[in-house]
Order: C-alpha cells, then structure tokens, then sequence
C-alpha cells in the first residue's frame, strides 16, 4: 500500500510540473474536494504563480497487488486542452501500449511517452468524445501487458468522474 501511496505523489510530482528528486516524494499537494472515486489534488508548483489541479484516482488490480495505476486528468494551464495521463508500473510492455474500455466496449490505446524510476507514463488528449464516455461510463478499464499475449484489466471507478471534472478549475 506504501507503495501505490509513494506511485500517487509521484504522479502528482510529474503531472502537476514539480521537480521531481529524491526528495520529491515529500511535496504532497493539498486534497481540495472528492467527488465519488475521484480526488482534486493541488499544489503550486516552484516557479509557478499560482496553484494547479488535477483529477486523480489511484487504483490496484484486484488479483495483482503488484499491478498499479495512478489515473489523472488536467487542463493545460492555458486551459485550451485537458489531458488524461496514466502511470503504470515498470515491467510493462512498453509498446503495447495502455489499453482502454470503458463499461466493455474497446476505447483504443496509448502509447507510453516516458519512463521514470518507478513507472511509465501514458498520455492522451481528452478530447470532447472520450470526456463524454468517462463521464456517462460506470467503470473504465486500463489494460497494461506484460508480455504480448498477457494484458492485465485494471478497472477504475468512474463514480463522481464528471462532477470532479467539473470542479477542476
């Protein structure tokens, strides 16, 4: 459970523009609001002049306690695009990709756009569609490979994705 604690403030150290070192983990962000399932986590990042949000839900495989995700959606700080960026742990078959359905239908994948100590980040543009289907959807699930052949479902809980969504400033 340290762990995936220790995997949210990192995602949350990435994801928000901290610098990240060792020391990083330290640099928690302030829970504003929960919404369901969903977290609005702030911080203000060094360097920045004012404090920037993001909606987060941290998640673990119900029969891999290894497997974790750290699910968070942002806008950009021009507020002209929202992201949806995922970290999974290292050991993940990089160019598979992360896997999305939500509610069983087949969404598409991600690709991973970098790793770093203790995980690989997949990131995509949140476009109007696929806010629409996280928004109306029950569960969410992300599938990361291990190995071709071998795609693990880590569902997410899409309770309160829309009303926190709405609040993220």
């Amino acid at each position: 459970m340290y762990r995936l604690f220790y995997i949210g403030l990192l995602a949350v150290a990435v994801l928000l523009a901290v610098p990240f070192s060792d020391a990083g983990a330290q640099q928690t962000g302030k829970v504003k609001s929960k919404h369901g399932a969903w977290s609005i986590i702030c911080d203000t990042p060094a360097g920045a002049s004012s404090e920037q949000c993001a909606l987060m839900q941290n998640v673990i495989a119900e029969d891999r306690a290894e497997v974790g995700l750290s699910v968070v959606v942002l806008k950009t700080a021009d507020k002209k695009a929202k992201i949806l960026r995922v970290l999974a742990p290292l050991g993940v078959l990089l160019p598979n990709g992360l896997g999305l359905n939500v509610d069983g239908k087949d969404i598409g994948r991600a690709y991973f756009v970098r790793c770093l100590r203790d995980g690989c980040f997949a990131e995509v543009i949140l476009e109007e569609n696929l806010l629409a289907t996280l928004k109306s959807g029950g569960t969410a699930t992300f599938i990361v490979f291990q190995s071709p052949e071998e795609g693990i479902g880590i569902p997410v809980d899409l309770t309160g994705f829309g009303e926190g969504y709405d609040n993220l400033p």
